[in-house]
């Protein structure tokens, strides 16, 4: 314990993510971050409920519920002393789409005894491409029936990661839960209800951000698409439109004070505000001081690409994207959202092709200990990458003779398709680990530039990048790689929790601090840390080689959606 604490009033920002979720107490005032914790999810970490051969992932809602005590009462011990009674706000941000199944009350199934151990009944988590099939259908239904296409703010194409899709699938799969499923809630919805003690899926306060992004609503057709529509894609949604939700909040918004209970188990008051949710990068995007013409990449597993822009009353449609929602991101603005389904994944799955050796035969030699084995393993798995990155680095664009596309776990945008896959072209006697790595960190920012490219072609200006997450502080490899190829400058935030800090900044708002998140933003958000700029040498190599990715990608599709 530190000193006594000063006046200062503070926020918790709650990132639930796909491994853990973190808590940082952030000071109102000046944004000044401080504490933090981190808790993993302790069934998902033992491998519980996911097959990623299936690319099925499910999370437990008890996973969340004791990560998120955990991290909250961890990160108010590392602070100073008497810190807890000047919280006065938490904001809430999750990944999405992440639906599940409550009953009429509002429990997720998998709560009670009877689906306890059901994967259906629980969190669908975002990167669960079991709903293909379900996407396909809703997409040739939007195109095909006599009435409005509802995926036109969705970028015109419904993907399989999101929300309606995973539900029918689940529809289809499971009867038992069909049956007993009355609604259904984001997670971004339900861990505020939780806090706040409003699980009821009729009243509780919807996200705007992941009604609008993930599940179709928009105003023009007075929210969620009409039961028309949903049956014409299978009978099995009737009735289900009536049991959702119409209305639905900005992030700004309070979603209620935190419960009694719950006030007790954290050691705050009652009087603590929790936000409406949002989903991770739309709040990372304001810690990261998005603003129009600043485009946001969210560097994690995969990308969340970030971009606003102003409210006019004839709304300009940018095709092939995730969606444009009032109010998503930065409340009176039109919220941009794109990405890429795999960009840290790539890498680590290249370390696992490259470390498999070292867990698969080194534990077998008799001539080596156990615990010798282990500290082999780990000592050189923790070094593959930085030591690749050095050696990458030395190459110049064009002498690998490499060319990949970053699809290992399907296209996000343009133009979703979880049925592509990953490609690497030109591999010879001469590909060495450091040319395919390099090749792989290349292709993830020729994915960057074309999603650019389709927000610009539409008409959204974007001048210069900022990126947030884990990666952008790890490799100046890949940041340098993606100034060259997007010929833009690329900030670095300076901290490495912007998502938390977005989520604190609108906690912020929420609680009356603040009167709008322009004005939190200025005090709260992220400074930067470094600017990448493109090198001029390196541009026109570059620019070429994106033009042969567009043509790889496109003579190749056919085949890899039929592998």
């Amino acid at each position: 314990m530190g000193n006594k604490i000063s006046l200062s009033k503070y926020i918790i920002g709650l990132d639930f993510g796909t491994d853990s979720v973190r808590a940082l107490i952030v000071d109102v005032e000046n944004g000044r971050e401080v504490a933090t914790f981190v808790s993993n999810y302790k069934r998902w970490r033992s491998g519980k409920y996911q097959d990623p051969s299936k690319n099925m992932f499910r999370h437990h809602p008890l996973d969340y519920i004791e990560a998120m005590q955990d991290v909250i009462i961890q990160s108010i011990k590392q602070a100073t002393e008497g810190l807890a009674q000047n919280i006065i706000g938490i904001g809430v941000d999750t990944t999405g789409s992440t639906p599940a199944p409550v009953d009429r009350e509002g429990t997720v199934l998998s709560l009670k005894e009877e689906f306890a151990e059901n994967p259906n009944a629980m969190f669908i988590l975002w990167k669960d491409h079991t709903a293909v099939d379900e996407a396909e259908l809703i997409n040739k239904t939007a195109k095909s029936w006599e009435g409005d296409d509802y995926t036109k703010y969705c970028g015109g194409i419904y993907s399989s990661e999101w929300f309606f899709s995973k539900i029918l699938h689940i529809l289809r799969k499971d009867l038992k839960v069909k049956e007993n499923a009355y609604s259904w809630v984001e997670l971004a919805d339900w861990i505020p209800s939780i806090l706040t003690g409003n699980i009821n899926p009729l009243k509780m306060k919807r996200s705007r951000c992941a009604a609008g992004h993930k599940a179709m609503w928009h105003r023009q057709w007075g929210g969620l698409p009409p039961e028309q529509f949903l049956i014409k894609i299978d009978p099995l949604l009737a009735g289900l439109r009536s049991r959702l939700y119409s209305e639905t909040y900005t992030s700004d918004t309070a979603a209620g004070t935190l419960t009694k209970e719950w006030a007790c188990k954290l050691g705050l008051s009652q009087d603590v505000t929790v936000t409406v949710g949002a989903f991770d990068p739309h709040m990372g995007a304001v810690g990261g001081q998005i603003s129009d013409g600043i485009f946001v990449k969210v560097l994690g597993t995969s990308c969340c690409d970030m971009a606003v822009g102003p409210k006019n009353t004839d709304e300009n449609l940018i095709d092939g994207i995730c969606g444009q929602v009032d109010g998503s991101i930065i409340p009176g603005m039109i919220g941009y959202e794109a990405g890429q389904s795999s960009f840290g994944d790539l890498y680590a799955w290249f370390k696992d092709v490259l470390s498999w050796p070292l867990v698969t035969i080194l534990p077998d030699l008799d001539f080596v200990d156990k615990e010798t084995a282990d500290l082999i393993s780990d000592a050189i798995q923790e070094k593959i990458i930085k030591k690749i990155e050095e050696v990458a680095e030395g190459i110049l664009p064009q002498e690998t003779g490499l060319l990949a596309l970053d699809w290992l776990n399907g296209r996000r945008t343009p133009y979703a398709d979880q049925k592509l896959k990953g490609a690497i072209a030109g591999l010879s006697l001469g590909s060495t680990a450091p040319k395919i790595y390099r090749a792989l960190v290349e292709a993830t920012a020729f994915g960057s530039r074309a999603i650019i490219e389709r927000f610009m072609q539409d008409g959204l200006q974007i001048n210069e990048v900022v990126a947030i997450g884990g990666i952008p502080k790890k490799s100046p490899l890949v940041m340098q790689i993606l100034a060259d190829v997007l010929n833009m400058p690329v900030k670095v935030a300076e901290s490495s929790q912007a998502v938390a800090l977005g989520a604190a900044i609108f906690g912020a708002v929420a609680s009356g601090y603040y009167k709008n998140i322009h004005t939190a933003q200025d005090k709260m958000s992220s400074k930067f840390l470094i600017t990448y700029y493109p090198e001029k040498s390196k541009v026109k190599l570059y620019d070429s080689m994106y033009k042969l990715y567009l043509e790889f990608g496109r003579s190749t599709e056919d085949l890899l959606r039929r592998l």
